[in-house]
């Protein structure tokens, strides 16, 4: 829906209205709703929760929006979304999305979110796409998209390194800048360059010191002036900690009602002198631009009465599908011959009582909820045996032995059991961090007993985040990743269990071996209101194939009941220099009996580079679908980003000229084709002050010369290039060197040569 045509003349209103009611316009009227300006014809819009449905309040509700909301379609979070990789699906997902809110007459949606997972104890993972900005980036992208055709504004959340919920509305994120540059930045950058979301929502937390509602740095630096944001930001609920503050940075409406507090600050600070009016008119203008987005689509949004669930949950059974991850399936035990001899046993409380979602503010009200114990029934319509058994307590930490008894007579007497496991809601939610990564050991304990019945025994996994696999999953030959799929997800397990779907999941997380092993580990979640980012760059799968690492199963990973096979990679560097670009061209060939669906990933590796890299990156990744039998050629682009590294002294992204290596695979540690390409890279010259060191004066292509000249090849320059005592004199900066007795360069000659020589 176009929204180009403005509905207000923001000019006008803005020579109308009064410095109270622009100040007001800035706060929020109540939990959900901005103000209005009835004099002037300003109305107001709603801001509803929603990454993976909408969670709409009645007007009834509590008044802090924490409870009851109205019906709409619960869609797999993100967590399971995006082990999908498929940003054609997401892009419906956020159509469909819109759509809902429309006819709820919604305007901003509050997501994606895109934060990092940084450590799988974070309690709201289940809402966080990936440990990797590539494809938590392009996913967002996509759901933005979709989502804002319907005249539905996103608001991107949360920004940034909003990594944990210990502490999180005062903790300080300490990164470095290559850090938050490289790894925790980029995501939201890619949405906004290539979806211009509506609004951009500031995070609770600080970033080294400073809380990011109040960063300039982040909110006008990086996101307006280097990234062309053109929207608004608004505050997560309850995150403005100084109103004067935050607007000067550039958090234009604060959220929910401060009850008339910001408005009275705001008006404070402009008579004080702190805020100038222009700011007040700045983010004014930005408010009624986003009203003014907002008109088309609530002039013209639909019956909420007669919208088509139906079709609603039709995709969400779709993408719950497209969803799950089949980590293990030993002999080929998945999927089972719906009219098979023999007796199918559903253990798990989970079969009859699923958990879909996670908890928190992003709980949705589903409009029905599909069991995989209702769907299995009715999948298999009396062709095969079908019995269940609960097995244990949801809520619960011991173990029923009644229950346990019942569940293994139940696997004793089939041909195959089904065990469904996961994580109760208690165990990960919106406002606390895990305090481990286990299954509930109850939980376990049923699992031993149900394998030694029967050593046939298919386990599937529900839970947001990732669970500890090692000391169990040895024991058994199939092992289904569901993570929370929503409300269609017990008829995606049947599909995927009798082979009606082919799994096409694949992680978008590394499932590490123990918590002990993860790259947090140490440094999560911080103490006395600081949190080291200890491990920089290598978060996730950078972190485990840097270190050579073993896990349980590696970022990319996704078994299918088809194989695939990979050939003919031919490399074509279309550009190079500043702006490299270069195309990865490969056949994919579908070498099974079964149609399915393959994603294959390109990891770049920089081995020559002067700063320290992650072992590889992704940098594309692409899905073909294809019959028995047929291949088909697909080709990526990799353009300058995919090369480039931040430069902290240059503060720009920087292609160092060399060679690179491209890796093709199935998944980050299953690399089916390799290459190299080699790029020329940036012109860049690192700029040299009088303090840098002698080696950083020799490779300079201009004052390297002239140093060279300077030093002869007698006394220092003996000594600076001997083989086992040069390194070390080349390593000490020039300006003291020059301080040796005997130095052939003197400071003078050294801040000339700068001068001439520090820009070149």
């Amino acid at each position: 829906m176009s929204t180009t045509s403005p509905r207000l003349d923001i000019p006008a209103l803005l020579t109308a209205l009064t410095r109270e009611e622009k100040a007001a316009l800035l706060d929020g009227s109540d939990f959900w709703r901005t103000e209005a300006v009835e004099r002037l014809g300003v109305p107001s819009v709603m801001l509803s929760d929603g990454p993976h449905g909408l969670r709409k309040q009645p007007e009834s509700g509590d008044h802090l929006g924490l409870l009851d909301s109205v019906p709409a379609t619960c869609f797999p979070p993100a967590a399971g979304l995006a082990s999908s990789w498929d940003t054609a699906l997401v892009a419906r997902i956020g159509e469909a999305l819109g759509r809902e809110a429309r006819a709820e007459r919604v305007s901003v949606l509050l997501g994606p979110g895109v934060n990092i997972k940084r450590s799988p104890l974070c309690g709201r993972n289940f809402e966080y796409f990936s440990e990797d900005p590539h494809l938590a980036g392009e996913l967002s992208a996509a759901w933005v998209e979709g989502l804002q055709q319907q005249g539905v504004g996103a608001s991107l959340k949360h920004f940034a390194a909003n990594n944990q919920e210990t502490d999180r509305m005062t903790v300080s994120a300490e990164i470095d800048e290559r850090t938050l540059r490289e790894i925790y930045l980029p995501a939201f950058e890619t949405v906004v360059a290539k979806a211009q979301p509506w609004t951009v929502m500031s995070s609770y937390n600080k970033v080294n010191g400073t809380y990011v509602a109040e960063s300039r740095a982040l909110l006008t630096a990086i996101l307006r002036e280097e990234w062309g944001f053109d929207g608004l930001v608004v505050s997560d609920w309850g995150g403005i900690d100084d109103r004067p503050a935050s607007l000067a940075a550039g958090t234009d409406l604060e959220m929910p009602s401060s009850a008339g507090a910001g408005t009275r600050a705001i008006l404070d600070a402009l008579d004080s002198g702190r805020l100038d009016e222009s700011d007040l008119d700045t983010a004014v203008t930005r408010l009624l631009t986003l009203v003014d987005r907002a008109l088309p689509a609530l002039d013209d949004a639909p019956d909420a009465a007669a919208f088509d669930f139906d079709a609603h949950h039709a995709l969400a059974r779709e993408a719950a599908t497209a969803s799950a991850v089949l980590l293990k399936n030993q002999d080929a035990l998945l999927p089972l011959d719906p009219d098979g001899c023999g007796t199918i046993a559903v253990i798990g409380e989970f079969a009859r009582t699923p958990r879909f979602q996670g908890a928190g503010s992003s709980q949705v009200d589903p409009t029905r909820v599909d069991t995989a114990l209702d769907a299995l029934r009715a999948a298999l319509d009396g062709r095969r045996e079908l019995t269940f058994a609960p097995g244990f307590v949801i809520e619960s930490e011991e173990a029923d032995p009644e229950l346990v008894a019942e569940a293994v007579r139940t696997a004793a007497r089939a041909d195959v059991a089904l065990l469904f496991l996961g994580l109760p809601a208690s165990y990960e939610s919106e406002g606390f961090d895990r305090a481990h990564m286990d299954l509930p050991a109850h939980q376990i304990t049923l699992l031993h007993a149900v394998v030694d019945a029967n050593p046939r025994t298919v386990v599937i996994l529900s839970n947001g985040s990732v669970v500890t696999l090692a000391p169990w999953q040895d024991r058994v030959p199939a092992l289904l990743e569901t993570w929370l799929l929503g409300q269609a997800g017990g008829s995606a397990c049947a599909d995927l269990l009798l082979g009606r779907a082919n799994p096409s999941g694949k992680l978008a997380e590394t499932l590490p071996l123990r918590h002990e092993d993860t790259p947090a580990f140490g440094a999560f979640p911080g103490e006395f209101g600081r949190v080291r980012y200890a491990e920089g760059l290598l978060v996730g799968y950078r972190w485990y194939d840097t270190r050579r690492a073993p896990v349980a199963y590696p970022f990319g990973h996704g078994l299918s009941y088809t194989d695939f096979a990979y050939s003919d990679l031919v490399t074509t560097v279309r550009s190079d220099g500043d702006d490299p670009r270069v195309e990865v061209a490969l056949t994919v060939t579908n070498t099974g009996e079964r149609a399915g669906t393959e994603t294959v990933q390109i990891y770049v590796t920089d081995p020559e580079a002067s700063v320290h890299r992650p072992e590889q990156e992704l940098r594309a990744f692409t899905r073909v679908h294809l019959d028995p039998g047929h291949s088909e050629r697909v080709t990526l682009t990799l353009t300058r980003r995919a090369f480039a590294f931040w430069h902290e002294r240059a503060g720009r992204w920087t292609v160092e000229g060399g060679v690179f290596g491209l890796r093709v695979g199935a998944s980050s540690r299953d690399i089916r084709l390799q290459t190299t390409v080699e790029l020329r890279g940036d012109d860049y010259v690192p700029p040299l002050a009088a303090d840098s060191t002698a080696e950083q004066w020799l490779l300079h292509p201009a004052a390297g010369p002239w140093l060279h000249e300077a030093l002869g090849t007698e006394g220092f320059a003996a000594i600076m290039f001997d083989p086992h005592n040069g390194a070390m004199m080349r390593a000490i900066p020039l300006s003291r060197l020059v301080r040796f007795p005997g130095f052939p360069v003197d400071a003078e000659q050294v801040a000339v040569a700068v001068a001439k020589h520090a820009g070149s």
